[in-house]
């Protein structure tokens, strides 16, 4: 719960950040007709949106297990993150459309230094969100906080584009507007790609352990004969583990159990994001019992 409020935080002040950033970007770029700048505030909005679409799902994986939700609702976060990287490929579609446009149109952006001061500031407002996201993404393990530290970074390469694009017009190539626009869009598609393959990952139930250490530590443990069937998924700050562990068959059900639990024990004290674990105990093979005694 502390964890969620923590992150809720964060997002609440990125929030303001991003949507003051994409004021001033939206502002300025329709009042000078540049296609690269609009571009950019509109992204920037974006990141405000999928703020409070973080903050909406950080509300829903706050709640505690219940009944129809045994193991919790955190994945409502890897959802969000989910509806951030859509919300990024939509807004490249826009990009795509508003730079063709520009290209055809050969529409040519009015560049002032005033406007080249906005694009700078904005451009350290943004450097700013993305460290301080990516600081406490890490802290917290909040896979939301990484992935909108991701988008926030695109934004930083975008802002740095259209930069470059004001310059090109004011040497006396507009059509570089156009063109800035398109090489934003390819990049924007990518950092969607990135963030909606992570959230894929943690819905669909991706391995989150490396199923060889596991059974090496699982081996280590006195009386464990085999380990097999490891399985791992979860969130990276809350993984569940399960797997099946061969024990002497001719222990009794407590000297099983004990085995048992020092295994659990020792998963625990090496990963710090395993939550759960369920161990299978089974009796080992009578050549196998015979080979190691």
């Amino acid at each position: 719960m502390e964890r969620n409020r923590k992150v809720r935080r964060v997002l609440a002040a990125m929030l303001a950040a991003n949507w003051a950033v994409a004021l001033a970007k939206l502002g300025f770029g329709l009042l000078n007709r540049s296609a690269s700048v609009t571009a950019d505030g509109m992204h920037s909005f974006i990141d405000g949106s999928s703020n409070i679409l973080g903050l909406v799902a950080m509300t829903a994986a706050a709640r505690p297990a219940d009944e129809d939700h045994p193991y919790g609702h955190g994945k409502f976060e890897a959802i969000a993150s989910l509806g951030i990287g859509a919300m990024i490929a939509i807004g490249m579609v826009e990009l795509g459309r508003m730079a063709l446009d520009a290209l055809v149109s050969d529409r040519h952006p009015e560049v002032t230094s005033t406007m080249a001061v906005v694009m700078l500031f904005t451009l350290g407002v943004n450097l700013i969100v993305t460290r301080v996201e990516r600081h406490y993404g890490h802290t917290l393990k909040s896979t939301l906080l990484l992935a909108d530290a991701n988008h926030t970074l695109s934004d930083v390469y975008v802002t740095l584009a259209v930069l470059i694009s004001l310059a090109l017009v004011w040497l006396g190539y507009p059509r570089a507007d156009g063109v800035i626009a398109l090489v934003v869009m390819v990049f924007v598609a990518r950092v969607a790609y990135d963030i909606i393959r992570q959230a894929v990952g943690i819905l669909s139930d991706k391995a989150r352990l490396d199923v060889t250490q596991v059974c090496e530590l699982t081996l280590g443990v006195p009386g464990v004969r085999s380990c097999r069937d490891v399985r791992s998924r979860g969130m990276e700050d809350s993984v569940y583990v399960d797997l099946k562990i061969e024990v002497d068959p001719h222990l009794t059900t407590a000297q099983a159990h004990e085995v048992a639990d020092q295994v659990e024990e020792k998963l625990h004290a090496t990963y710090s994001q395993v939550v759960d674990v369920v161990i299978h105990v089974e009796p080992a093979p009578p050549q196998l019992s015979k080979a190691s005694s």
